[in-house]
């Protein structure tokens, strides 16, 4: 924070990259730094922890050192990802997906696969809310798998393009099982499987069957939601790097059914930190002032197909998924 009061820093710290974001009070990126690096863990047997502060403080510290906004600072706010959606439900695409749909005041305890959380806790500012939480273990994952592992195109940000070059997945169905799945079904044994190759199947519907797969993982997640609260979700928000893909988006907006609602400033987990941070510190008195905050140059995504379509799709791959199931056993 300055002096003055006029800027909110939010620190993004993720699996494999920690980022540095400043924000004015109308919820504008002024100035940001992004440090990579490689995972820090060994996968088998063991893992290895580390400490992420050094990691968190050297992004901070290449804005500081360019910027007089952040020539004097305080930690005023604290957030996980995701729980920085104020309100709604909220997807972020990254390595893995995780769904978070804000159910208010009281906490919804879930019997459809799905895990009770606090969303923030704001005192007189914005009060508490609760949320219900839904995980995808694979998701950019699954594209980098394609690209590392089997060769498909030598970046992953083609492979969207890829899968555009079929008009559909062909008949395939891909679950990206890689390590079980996750809400709402808790398959540990599931594996990653393809069904549904002919002779005339291409690189393209394995591409598009990749891609749906979190699509369709994403909807069952927000059934259960639906499920879980008593109320029908009327918009999807999403961030992260597999929503920058139009195909993606509307996929998705297909399957559920839904608008799908992508801002043009789409690190809005950093954003839900700024948020927290300004509130307690006043850059923000309440909610009531971010109404309009992060609405401009926001694409809209709104269903091209019918429900029974819809239905049809998600019946197939429902069938896919217990089809994938046991593998790991045998």
């Amino acid at each position: 924070m300055s002096k003055n009061i006029e800027f909110v820093g939010a620190i993004d710290q993720g699996t494999t990259s920690s980022r540095f974001l400043i924000f004015n009070p109308k919820g504008e990126v002024v100035a940001t730094h992004q440090l990579e690096f490689k995972q820090l863990y060994e996968p088998e047997p063991l893992y290895r922890s580390y400490c992420t502060i050094p990691y968190l403080w050297s992004g901070f510290g290449r804005v500081a050192s360019s910027s007089s906004v952040a020539a004097a600072c305080w930690l005023a706010g604290w957030l996980p990802s995701q729980d920085a959606e104020e309100s709604g439900a909220k997807n972020t695409y990254g390595t893995g997906c995780f769904l978070l749909y804000n159910v208010g005041e009281k906490p919804v305890i879930s019997s459809h696969g799905l895990m009770t959380t606090i969303a923030f806790d704001f005192g007189d500012k914005g009060g508490c809310a609760y949320a219900l939480e839904g995980s995808i273990a694979v998701a950019g994952s699954s594209v980098k798998f394609l690209v590392d592992n089997l060769g498909f195109i030598e970046e992953s940000s083609k492979l969207s393009a890829l899968a555009e070059t079929v008009e559909d997945n062909g008949g395939c169905t891909f679950v990206t099982a890689f390590s079980g799945l996750f809400a709402p079904y808790w398959i540990d044994d599931a594996r990653g499987t393809i069904f549904g190759i002919t002779a005339y199947t291409k690189r393209g519907h394995i591409a598009r069957a990749t891609l749906e797969a979190t699509c369709f993982q994403t909807k069952a997640i927000l059934d259960s939601m639906e499920k879980d609260s008593g109320a029908a979700l009327t918009e999807l928000a999403v961030d992260g790097g597999m929503c920058n893909s139009d195909l993606i988006m509307q996929t998705q907006s297909d399957l559920i059914g839904m608008p799908v609602n992508r801002p043009a400033m789409r690190e809005t987990t950093a954003f839900g930190a700024a948020i927290a941070a300004g509130l307690a510190v006043g850059v923000w008195d309440s909610f009531d002032d971010l109404k309009n905050t992060n609405t401009e140059g926001r694409t809209i995504f709104k269903p091209q197909i019918n429900d029974d379509e819809s239905a049809k799709r998600f019946k197939k791959w429902e069938k896919a998924v217990q089809m994938s199931a046991g593998w790991a056993n045998e």
